[in-house]
């Protein structure tokens, strides 16, 4: 018979490619971790991984137990959580897979006010870049995502999660900066620092542009920068100005580093969106995530939208 702590740790060691790794994960010694995998080929008569010195690669029959390994310990992680909520308690773990804005800036206070309401649950947040939010769903790797990405699938349910305006950002030694607003026509006068084109934010900005015949290549460019924070600092420094989520230049604005300028007629805002399997069974504590954010008198956590299915 299988043993669910031997799946546990075998996935351990796929997913580090290190059996050191999986033992510091897992609070085991290397030795330990080796023995078990040894005993779990053993029992299945298959070799899982190929060993040369420290390094560990899987084998063809590894992949193949994988998929399989993580719906056992799926399973019994949920025949334990489902016996538990019929006694009334919320266990287990929660895995979200976000993008960087949710991640960053909304998640830790919705997830802190959670915890409040179901101490026993325990928290994975993995922020990776939007379209690997879906993934790392579609891969069984967390229960819900958080992006702005959509993809058209009849296995995702989406639901509108929050609305991260686009703001125009300026030094406070900048000409615009003593503005009320601008006119989007003054647009192609400025320097700008911008996002790489893969991210949420810059594909919202490309978008908007559009709709008002300019492109990217009609802003100068003075600089490319991987994240919003950064940016922020960068026109802090007066090196240029630029269109950022206003969640991630927040506090450069309160504290007047930064100038946040209107533009005519150019609202720019990001939707993101929870999401979840459409079909698959949610553990308890993930039903519980997806139950409570959407509660009413939890809304001013998003300080957003009434949120609707979709």
């Amino acid at each position: 018979m299988l043993d669910i702590y031997e799946m546990q740790i075998f996935l351990a060691a796929a997913e580090t490619g290190s059996f050191s790794e999986a033992g510091r994960r897992l609070q085991m010694s290397q030795p330990a971790v080796s023995m078990q995998i040894r005993s779990l080929e053993k029992r299945l008569d298959v070799q899982l991984f190929h060993r040369s010195g420290r390094h560990i690669r899987l084998t063809e029959s590894g992949q193949a137990l994988i998929p399989m390994a993580r719906d056992l310990v799926n399973r019994s992680i949920h025949i334990q959580e489902t016996l538990a909520s019929m006694q009334g308690e919320v266990i287990g773990e929660l895995k979200l897979g976000c993008s960087t804005t949710a991640g960053k800036y909304t998640l830790p206070r919705i997830i802190a006010s959670f915890l409040e309401d179901y101490p026993e649950v325990q928290v994975s947040c993995m922020v990776v870049s939007r379209g690997s939010a879906i993934k790392l769903l579609l891969e069984n790797e967390a229960h819900v995502a958080i992006t702005s990405c959509r993809e058209q699938s009849k296995e995702l349910e989406y639901r509108q999660f929050m609305l991260d305006p686009v703001v125009l950002i300026v030094p406070p030694t900048h000409r615009w900066a003593q503005r009320d607003n601008i006119h989007f026509d003054e647009l192609p006068e400025a320097r700008y620092i911008k996002r790489e084109l893969r991210s949420g934010t810059q594909q919202t900005i490309v978008e908007a542009l559009a709709n008002h015949g300019l492109t990217l290549d009609d802003l100068p460019t003075v600089m490319t920068l991987g994240s919003s924070e950064a940016i922020a600092i960068a026109v802090a420094e007066g090196i240029g100005v630029a269109f950022v989520s206003r969640r991630a230049a927040e506090d450069s604005i309160n504290l007047g580093r930064v100038i946040e300028v209107p533009v005519i007629d150019l609202e720019m805002a990001q939707q993101l969106y929870m999401i979840r399997r459409a079909n698959n069974v949610m553990t308890a504590a993930a039903s519980a995530f997806w139950d409570f954010v959407y509660q009413p008198d939890n809304r001013y956590l998003l300080g957003q939208l009434e949120p609707e299915k979709i």
